[in-house]
């Protein structure tokens, strides 16, 4: 741990790394994003599909490979609209500009609202928490209701 904030270089070189990593994900390319994200052993999710946060990152081959095969032939681009540094954590606040076949379905805008929530350990940064959601384009109190409600969507704006 070190009490020292992070300069405006290694914020520049992670918020680098964090583009390149959305880049590479959405395309399906898990092992060129794990050569760019260490997840934190403690390590938390908050998925844009919801349901209770998700606790630790399985890296495992099986879980890279159904990764490679759910995420396909996507582009995205990370605008950071918000960075926080503190000692040894960094919180990017961005949204993934992005498109791309996941989970089957043809081709689509998947952009996302994201926190990326960075603890320095040593020399690295690991992503210690990330926070995302599908809501870029707003919708109205009646269209929430229903999803905090846990109600099946409707599919209806």
């Amino acid at each position: 741990m070190s009490d020292e904030d992070p300069d405006e270089q290694a914020l520049s070189e992670l918020t680098a790394r964090a583009a390149e990593a959305t880049e590479v994900f959405i395309r399906g390319d898990m092992r060129r994003y794990f050569e760019l994200v260490n997840h934190a052993d403690d390590y938390t999710l908050m998925a844009p599909f919801g349901g209770e946060p998700r606790r630790g990152f399985d890296d495992s081959d099986e879980a890279l490979l159904a990764l490679s095969e759910y995420f396909r032939r996507g582009e995205a681009q990370l605008d950071v609209v918000a960075t926080y540094a503190s000692g040894d954590l960094a919180v990017l606040v961005a949204v993934e500009r992005q498109h791309g076949e996941v989970g089957g379905l043809p081709d689509q805008d998947w952009s996302l609202r994201v926190t990326l929530v960075f603890r320095r350990e040593g020399t690295d940064w690991r992503l210690a928490h990330r926070h995302a959601d599908a809501l870029l384009h707003g919708i109205t109190l009646e269209q929430l209701a229903p999803i905090a409600r846990g109600e099946p969507s409707t599919g209806r704006t």
